[in-house]
């Protein structure tokens, strides 16, 4: 590790678990998996076969029931994933994460009954349950999961699926995160972790952010046989369970869990693909304001101004704060508690894995928020990004283990919109043409990043999962050309890919956590550009709906909630009119670059 690291406050910023459990060698959680298997086997044994023949209030005491186990094993699951999150390298949270994964497994099939009795229910009857007042609260679970009918295999055949996963695709993207964890950077001199080196990619100095890139290239391609073969190895394991559950294409499980139409996300997608010379339009401004000849891979994120100020953790807390409560005073006293709870992980630190993230954990407890802080108005920005998720667990929580959670597509709407927040209250403190420019700059990095660049890893996505159904295992050679297709494809002409870039794909965690993930982002950020407009034009009582939005969690269909905000997602326009504010952002930046 370096020894001449900037200090930026956040050296002590680690998050306290003890709300879910003291430590690994806490006794409560060897009683809980306990009481865990115990309850699931009660269940099982109480309800077993007679679904079909219950009354919507028997029906109810069984989902109470559902919910308490789901609740108890999400507790010492979010507890093993996050304290392993932090030391990837530590073998105990290894082990932990491994027994849980387990223990989920087993669970799971003595569940599994529940779910495929629920589905067996022809549609009349099953209908009388969803609109019975008595199962009101769980009227948008028991409606989706419905979804699922035509997917559902056999008891045993699902019971085989659960248990197979814990040595195959979890396995594998544990070791992944492991890999990633233990990786060490060689940089100038110093061994960096992946999260620092990754952070000199958005350093003024030119000729640092090229040695940085060179110093990822290096070890990318020294772990190239390894992730080439866990890529391969996930993406015919999905191939594999499509095929079982009959899903037509790789996306659609994605699509049915976000609740969103496949022909929502093919419009969605080409409406951001057809605007492709939006990013290429600002990348030549960029260059330009960068004094550039030619713009490479590792220019992109690089700030327009020579001192890029180191910021203290404390500043970007009250930057923050300030900002959530100015837009709503709940909004600010709940993002509070992450502070004065000690609810967020920041600091840098050997083994902790990469990224930023909120995990809900479960209802009875609360949210954590995990990110590596580094002084820079990024993080600041990830800072918001992060809090907006975890108020938004946190005010969800009250819908219960089975609605508390949001699909993909409405989860990342808090998040963006707490970045927002913040960047509209730092550009209001600015008078000179200069630093507004700067700001505005980042923040249109922010949002290509966001909108065009996520969708372009939906392309690749779709490449590689196509292309390992059709061609079989696909070399490294073969992933890299599919990659730097979809990127040149984004830039053209504006931003020139070298062949370095090309092995890239190899650590980003979301195609290995979360297939199909990516465009949740550009949804997310498109909506949220259309809501803050809305709020622009009509402040009052924007600020209670929006809280009101936020509690409704996974309650009802994103197209619902979101009417209640004047937002229509299922409008050929929507994604037009959040693309044109992104063409406005960037005429103003081009307004300011002719000004300074």
């Amino acid at each position: 590790m370096g020894e001449n690291k900037r200090s930026n406050g956040v050296e002590n910023v680690n998050w306290d678990l003890s709300d879910l459990y003291k430590g690994v060698e806490d006794p409560l959680i060897q009683t809980d998996k306990q009481k865990i298997q115990d309850k699931a086997d009660a269940f099982s044994q109480k309800h077993r076969g007679l679904i079909a023949g219950y009354s919507p209030d028997e029906l109810k005491t069984a989902l109470i029931e559902y919910e308490e186990i789901h609740d108890l094993s999400g507790r010492i699951g979010s507890f093993a994933y996050l304290i392993w999150s932090t030391n990837t390298e530590e073998a105990a949270y290894g082990k932990l994460v491994q027994d849980m994964n387990e223990l989920s497994s087993k669970i799971n099939q003595k569940l599994v009954f529940f779910d495929l009795e629920w589905l067996a229910l022809d549609n009349d009857l099953a209908e009388g349950f969803i609109t019975d007042p008595a199962l009101r609260k769980y009227r948008h679970y028991l409606e989706t999961s419905r979804r699922y009918k035509p997917h559902s295999l056999e008891e045993k055949e699902e019971q085989l699926l659960s248990a197979k996963s814990v040595t195959g695709s979890k396995a594998w993207v544990r070791y992944f995160d492991e890999t990633f964890g233990a990786a060490r950077f060689k940089l100038d001199g110093e061994v960096l972790t992946e999260q620092e080196v990754l952070s000199k990619i958005h350093e003024p100095d030119r000729n640092l952010r090229q040695r940085a890139a060179e110093s990822v290239t290096t070890k990318l391609n020294e772990l190239s046989r390894t992730t080439t073969f866990i890529f391969n190895t996930l993406l015919a394991d999905k191939h594999t369970n499509d095929t079982f559950r009959k899903f037509p294409h790789w996306i659609t499980s994605r699509n049915l869990s976000n609740e969103i139409s496949d022909q929502s996300v093919d419009s969605l997608v080409q409406s951001v693909t057809g605007r492709y010379d939006l990013p290429q339009r600002f990348y030549t401004l960029k260059k330009r304001l960068l004094g550039l000849d030619e713009m490479f891979e590792y220019d992109r994120y690089a700030p327009i101004t020579q001192n890029v100020t180191n910021i203290d953790w404390s500043e970007a807390k009250n930057m923050v704060l300030e900002s959530y409560s100015g837009f709503h005073s709940e909004l600010g006293s709940i993002a509070s508690k992450f502070f004065d709870n000690n609810w967020i992980d920041a600091s840098i630190k050997p083994g902790k894995r990469g990224g930023a993230y909120s995990a809900g954990t479960v209802p009875s407890a609360h949210p954590y928020v995990f990110m590596n802080y580094d002084g820079k108005i990024r993080d600041v920005q990830t800072l918001a990004h992060e809090l907006g998720h975890g108020v938004h667990q946190y005010l969800s929580r009250e819908q219960g283990p089975l609605q508390a959670h949001t699909p993909l597509t409405t989860a990342e709407t808090a998040s963006v919109f707490g970045e927002m927040l913040v960047f509209q209250n730092l550009l209001k403190t600015m008078d000179d043409p200069q630093e507004k420019l700067s700001l505005l700059v980042g923040k249109i990095d922010d949002t290509v990043a966001t909108v065009f660049r996520q969708v372009s890893m939906n392309q690749f996505e779709h490449a590689i999962h196509n292309a390992r159904r059709e061609e079989g295992e696909l070399t490294t050679a073969r992933i890299n050309e599919l990659w730097l297709k979809t990127q040149k494809d984004l830039y053209g002409q504006s931003v020139s890919l070298t062949e370095n870039y090309s092995i890239w794909w190899s650590y980003i965690p979301h195609f290995i956590h979360t297939p199909g993930y990516v465009y949740a982002y550009a949804f997310g950020e498109l909506l949220v550009l259309a809501l803050y407009g809305e709020y622009s034009k009509n402040p009052d009582g924007f600020a209670d709906k929006y809280l009101g939005l936020l509690k409704a969690g996974g309650s009802d269909w994103p197209e619902n909630l979101l009417a209640r905000m004047n937002m229509d997602i299922n409008s050929t326009d929507f994604w037009t009119n959040g693309l044109n504010i992104i063409d406005s952002m960037i005429q103003q930046a081009e307004t300011l670059a002719e000004k300074v």
